[in-house]
């Protein structure tokens, strides 16, 4: 049976925007979109906002057509571009490799123009969030802020390559993200595809896929079925050009907010760069939907509805329009600008001077009782101190895999699902503490110490910290998963799960639980040491954790000594 797709094009051109294809230093053309403020016939200079993205610039999906207004009704010039090989671009088809040139040569081009005042900023999110960083690197002057949402200066890598030289403990292989460059890095345009999930080895569902379409997707070729290192193809990193003022805008429910916060925190701590870097957070996932109206309902659904783009709109824009401001107008100084503007899950918006804000501590909860751990919610003990020597296992089985609990981890909030069901699986471990007298605000990192051992050579662990409602719902606040080479790992594996800004209200309890796969967001392990991609024979294994005693496993918190108010 061959593999149903669709194919989506470019979408028409609408609106009254200005249409180029500008010229690149290698004589490739870029489509690109000029919207002008409404006094530019009369020969006015305005700063110009680049956006740089291989989702089709004239798309619904991307809404830069409902959004140009609000810039140029501020006084800015909108240039929206279809990066190389995609949509109305020409070129190949090859995502990372030529963005710094292709970005410092369209803000070589935008200069030139009469209705420019000679200087940049570049706004967007996810792979157009790269573009910025790209751009940062190639050190075009004219570039004098950006506003990253949702990204990562290095997406260009993947995971560490499955060598001796790889380290013990790295992180599991994410499989809805190598997926993603075989749905929009094939050619021009992007194709949807349902992969048969039953089919091994998992390398053939997306050979299937490939054949059906006629074509293939070099970067999947490139990172899957091996985990190949790919170095970052800008020249230089972003954290060793020039600096210029960031503007990072975060989602706690982003499945890009581990590494996104990395490079927050690093450059916030690079002198050159600490004094210009702004952090705004807030409680949305990866396509911009808000855990006020999780799950979203139809009417709430900026991705569908024409009135709910309008009231996402300004809380999208606004920050960045307000940055700009700043840094590309000059209009008011920078001291006025909050350094943090963050938002703690269930209760609002603050500011801070620093990020984890003033009064942030870590606080530590020890894993116990694990006799009833296996059970479901609240299942074993989160305690202040921790218990006696005891050991709790559970069983992966690669025919029977803990289901991922959204089917697109981008839109975590599209349905924002209750996950007690999953924590009382016989194989997922689950770990709740007591019911709150008082609000437990998290405000920074939390992280995960585990001693655990597996029968297999290699195996994953998916660990996910939950807010567990006194009807016994159970939603998620952080998660983080590892790979772990069992002869070659540390008595004690830590896993990083990432920043939060959160409130646990009064009757919550906070939960956790641990599981030997999360499919399909994640690749399932071999339980051999084979290669997860192409094995056909995956075998079970045991995973046995130790609580209790010198090797207590941990949650350790960052926590706001008193409630916000």
């Amino acid at each position: 049976m061959t593999l149903a797709f669709d194919r989506i094009t470019a979408a028409p051109q609408a609106g009254d925007a200005r249409r180029h294809l500008v010229r690149v230093r290698d004589g490739v053309r870029l489509a690109t979109d000029v919207h002008l403020p409404a006094d530019a016939a009369g020969g006015s200079v305005f700063p110009a906002v680049l956006v740089r993205l291989p989702y089709d610039k004239n798309s619904r999906y991307v809404f830069f057509e409902q959004a140009a207004p609000m810039f140029t009704a501020r006084g800015y010039a909108l240039v929206v571009q279809d990066v190389r090989g995609k949509f109305r671009s020409e070129g190949h088809t090859v995502p990372f490799l030529t963005e710094a040139d292709d970005g410092y040569d369209t803000i070589d081009w935008i200069v030139q123009q009469p209705w420019s005042d000679g200087t940049a900023g570049m706004f967007g999110d996810s792979y157009y969030g790269y573009t910025q960083w790209a751009a940062v690197a190639a050190q075009h002057p004219a570039l004098r802020a950006i506003v990253p949402r949702m990204t990562a200066t290095d997406l260009a890598a993947s995971l560490e390559p499955a060598d001796a030289a790889a380290p013990p403990v790295r992180a599991a292989l994410w499989l809805e993200g190598v997926e993603y460059f075989a749905h929009h890095w094939v050619d021009n345009d992007s194709y949807v595809f349902e992969p048969d999930r039953a089919v091994r080895p998992v390398i053939e569902q997306y050979e299937q896929a490939f054949r059906a379409i006629g074509k293939r997707s070099v970067w999947f070729d490139v990172i899957a079925p091996h985990r190949a290192r790919i170095s970052t193809p800008l020249g230089r990193h972003p954290y060793d050009a020039r600096p210029v003022p960031v503007l990072h805008c975060v989602g706690w429910f982003d499945n890009l907010r581990l590494p996104h916060l990395r490079d927050y925190l690093a450059l916030a701590g690079r002198p050159g760069w600490d004094a210009v870097q702004y952090l705004w957070a807030g409680a949305v996932d990866h396509e911009n939907y808000d855990v006020a109206l999780a799950p979203i309902a139809p009417e709430d659904d900026h991705n569908a509805d024409a009135a709910a783009l309008e009231r996402m709109l300004p809380g999208y824009v606004g920050p960045a329009l307000d940055f700009f401001d700043v840094f590309l107008k000059g209009e008011r100084p920078a001291a006025g600008l909050d350094k943090v503007r963050w938002e703690l899950t269930h209760d609002g918006w603050h500011t801070a001077p620093a990020w984890p804000p003033p009064g942030a501590r870590a606080a530590t909860l020890f894993l116990a009782d694990a006799a009833a751990a296996a059970g479901p919610l609240p299942g074993g003990t989160l305690a202040e101190e921790p218990g006696e020597p005891e050991s709790a296992a559970w069983v992966y089985d690669p025919d029977d895999l803990v289901p991922s609990a959204v089917p697109d981890s981008f839109a975590y909030l599209r349905t924002y699902p209750d996950e007690s069901g999953t924590a009382g699986r016989a194989d997922v471990l689950a770990f709740a503490g007591p019911a709150l007298r008082e609000p437990l605000d998290l405000a920074g990192p939390v992280t995960l110490r585990l001693a655990v051992t597996s029968t297999a050579p290699v195996f994953d662990v998916f660990a996910k910290v939950l807010d567990l409602a006194p009807d016994g719902a159970a939603r998620m606040i952080v998660r983080g998963e590892a790979n772990v080479r069992t002869a070659d790992a540390p008595e004690v594996v830590e896993v990083d799960l990432g920043h939060t800004g959160y409130r646990l209200r009064p009757g919550h309890r906070l939960a956790l639980t641990l599981a030997g796969s999360d499919y399909p967001l994640y690749l399932p392990a071999s339980g051999t040491g084979e290669n997860p991609w192409t094995t056909v024979s995956a075998k079970p294994s045991t995973q046995t954790l130790r609580v209790g005693g010198p090797a207590a496993a941990a949650l350790t918190l960052t926590v706001l000594d008193e409630p916000l108010r």
